[in-house]
This record gives C-alpha cells, structure tokens and sequence, in this order.
C-alpha cells in the first residue's frame, strides 16, 4: 500500500464549499477498489490548511488504475476548482514505525489481564474435556495446555509476548494444529464451548469486546481448522497475530 498526501491552502471564505466538494468527491474514492481509506483533515492553528489522506492499493494502482478508471471523471469534476490550491501532492511509503497510544486500552487489558485469561482457559478444557466431540482431540493434553493457550490469547489481544518468548511463538501453535484434520462440527463446537466459558467467567460482555473477541476466535479457528487438513502447507513462520478493537482487511494472499 501507498499513502497520498495533497495540501490544500484554502481562504476561509471557499471552506464550506470546498469541504462539500470533497464530501460529493469521496463517492468516487468509496467505489473506486484502488483506494483503501480516505481522511480530509483541516489545522486547526491555521485552518487555511487542508490535508487529504488517501491510502492507495499501489501507486500504479492510482496513477494508472484510479485516474483511467470509471470513476476517476466524476471525482475530478468536483475537486477541479481547487486543484490551484494545492502546496504538495506526493506519495509516500509506510514504515514500521507506528502503533496505537495509550488513550484506547488493549483487548487484553479491558478483558482484565493475564489473571481473567487463565480463568477462561481453564473453564473452557474443562468443559472440552467433558465434549463427546472435542474431546477426543484434547484426549492425551498436556496438563499445561490451559496456560499455554492462556499465554497465546494474552499476547493476541496486546499482552506481554510470553508465548513467542517461552513457546516458541506463531511455528510452535501452528505445529499443534498440523494433520489433526479438525472438522468444522469440531471447530463450532469449540467456539460454542469457549463463548459459553467466557460467559462463564466474567469477561467483559459489552457488544465492542465481544464482537472484536469473537471476530478473532473466528478468524483463528478456521484458520486452524484449514491448517489441520492433510493437504495443508500453511507458511511455516509468521508472527504472532495482534487484535485490535477494529477489523482485518480481507485476505488477498
């Protein structure tokens, strides 16, 4: 991906209009599929100043996908009257420095930490170990498996990073998953379960954590299951995965 920033000086007098522009304008970056996201922003210690974000697919993607595609005559039309006002328009390439600040607390810690982890992990094998159906997975489990998991979830949700420090991290979950050809009546029933010690122990139940905490037991659970399959090659290494209060992009490879 590929961010654009435009810097428009505006007289104070053209700002409503020029806001509205772009407010008609947007429709065409909402349906074009080489944009991302787009953000206009006004200073506000100098509100002259305007700067619109656009994060694109690719550069090429906007130089020559967006601007000879179909939508590209409707956007222009209406941002044309301010294309004088604009100071810079460049392109520029994310880096790896970035991360949330510390207004919005972690999934982990609005869950209530460590302590509320391995409650739920506990709660939850033991009712796995009870299931006709699961069950038998979990049949020869390490007594510390509950912890373990207990570690992973932890560090999913913005914990400490015990699981890739201590167990070796995104390879040693995978290995756990591999030729155990999981069905999907096994993985709904593991959810089920899991959902159901959740309630169990007191995890937050507002709609915002529980969404998010079930969007990723979702999204890892058939990941699991896929790798679990016979045929399955998944990538060996990769990092632990970090889940936020937002949503994950759709998957393109």
């Amino acid at each position: 991906m590929i961010v654009e920033y435009i810097r428009y000086r505006i007289d104070r007098a053209d700002a409503e209009g020029f806001e509205a522009a772009y407010g008609r304008a947007a429709a065409g970056l909402a349906a074009a599929p080489q944009c991302v996201d787009y953000e206009l922003a006004r200073c506000v210690d100098e509100p002259e100043w305007y700067v619109l974000r656009i994060v694109w697919t690719s550069a090429d993607d906007h130089l020559q996908g967006f601007r000879r595609g179909e939508h590209f005559a409707a956007f222009f039309a209406e941002i044309r009257p301010y294309v004088q006002r604009i100071e810079e328009m460049r392109h520029y390439e994310r880096t790896a420095v970035r991360g949330a600040g510390g207004s919005v607390p972690s999934l982990y810690a609005w869950a209530g930490g460590t302590e509320a982890f391995e409650r739920l992990t506990e709660t939850f094998y033991t009712k796995v170990l009870a299931d006709d159906l699961v069950g038998p997975l979990f049949a020869h489990m390490d007594p510390g498996h509950p912890r373990y998991v207990a570690m992973w979830l932890a560090e999913v949700f913005g914990g400490p990073d015990r699981y890739t420090r201590e167990r070796g991290g995104y390879h040693h979950m995978l290995t756990r998953h591999l030729g155990k050809a999981i069905t999907e009546p096994q993985r709904r029933r593991w959810v089920s379960l899991l959902m159901d010690a959740a309630d169990e122990v007191g995890l937050p139940s507002d709609p915002e954590f529980r969404a998010a905490f079930a969007g990723y037991i979702e999204w890892g659970t058939r990941l699991a299951l896929a790798n679990s399959q016979p045929d399955a090659s998944p990538p060996t290494q990769a990092p632990v995965p970090r889940w936020g209060w937002g949503v994950a992009p759709p998957y393109t490879g």
